[in-house]
């Protein structure tokens, strides 16, 4: 494909303006970003989810700008269509404006991501100005913002009640009026959700907001079932690779074991003449260097 090819910002309206849904899915290496661009997904998000599911972690705070920016090039690397976002971690723009407006440079210069996310509204409307300053697109999130779940002190869904989903409300207006091209809708009732929508002119990508956004996100360890412990109900898992790979892994260990693996398919091997000379120069004290670990002491 050729760069015309690559989903645009315009592309991304027009498509919530026709009802045409919007695939975004999260990627954090070469090989999963060149497979969600071959499906026809259309925004790759550089999730900070990557703390959990690729480094271990128990929630997204831990990860750093700089493995971000690792995990994002190896994504841009592969991308041919899809718009690729990124997300700025847990400290890499709450401290102010310019803090914000550096990172997210670094993420289009050195990363070569086509736009940034960051979560909430209130304080980080003023970073998202900074950075649309600069000719940076910018994704917006509300709804439940887990670098800001200690606050509420859980991970539920937000905006259940009446005055939340107002907030929730207010907030995505708030980002569309600052200048962001789309915002997450995460947690909250599919009414609720619904409602956005229609009142923004931007598309709205929903992860546990129902059917009626423009389009939705999952993170790929979640829909390929390679996620351990608990699944959040809004999962819809296509496959079950847990089960695969581990029957995949038993299998390897096994043959491994029994010395069924390498079989002579999957060895290399050399010229009869070229054999016989290594093996008289081994068996000849002549041909070895004295240091050798093949001379027998």
């Amino acid at each position: 494909m050729t760069d015309i090819d690559r989903r645009t910002l315009p592309d991304l309206a027009e498509m919530a303006r026709q009802g045409r849904r919007i695939a975004m899915v999260t990627a954090y290496d070469a090989p999963s970003a060149r497979l969600a661009d071959a499906a026809g997904v259309d925004i790759v998000l550089v999730g900070d989810s990557a703390a959990m599911t690729i480094l271990g972690h128990e929630s997204t705070l831990p990860v750093t700008m700089d493995e971000m920016l690792m995990l994002t090039r190896a994504v841009t690397r592969t991308i041919r269509r899809a718009l690729v976002v990124a997300d700025l971690p847990f400290g890499a723009y709450q401290p102010g404006e310019d803090e914000a407006l550096r990172n997210a440079i670094r993420f289009v210069k050195e990363a070569g991501a086509d736009a940034v996310k960051l979560e909430g509204a209130g304080r980080t409307l003023t970073r998202i100005g900074a950075i649309l300053d600069a000719g940076i697109p910018v994704m917006g999130h509300v709804g439940l913002t887990p670098q800001s779940a200690r606050l509420a002190g859980s991970y539920k869904a937000r905006g259940r009640t009446a005055t939340d989903a107002r907030r929730i409300f207010d907030e995505a207006r708030a980002l569309e009026r600052a200048g962001c091209f789309a915002v997450v809708l995460e947690a909250i009732p599919a009414q609720v959700a619904g409602h956005i929508s229609e009142a923004l002119q931007i598309p709205t990508i929903g992860i546990g907001a129902g059917a009626a956004c423009d389009g939705q996100v999952l993170v790929w360890h979640d829909l390929l079932g390679l996620t351990s412990g608990h699944v959040p109900r809004f999962v819809k898992q296509y496959a079950d690779l847990n089960a695969t790979i581990l029957d995949a892994l038993h299998s390897y260990v096994a043959d491994v074991k029994a010395a069924a693996f390498p079989t002579d398919s999957h060895t290399y091997s050399m010229p009869d003449e070229e054999l016989a000379r290594f093996e008289a120069q081994i068996t000849d004290p002549r041909g070895l260097n004295p240091t050798s670990p093949l001379r027998k002491r």
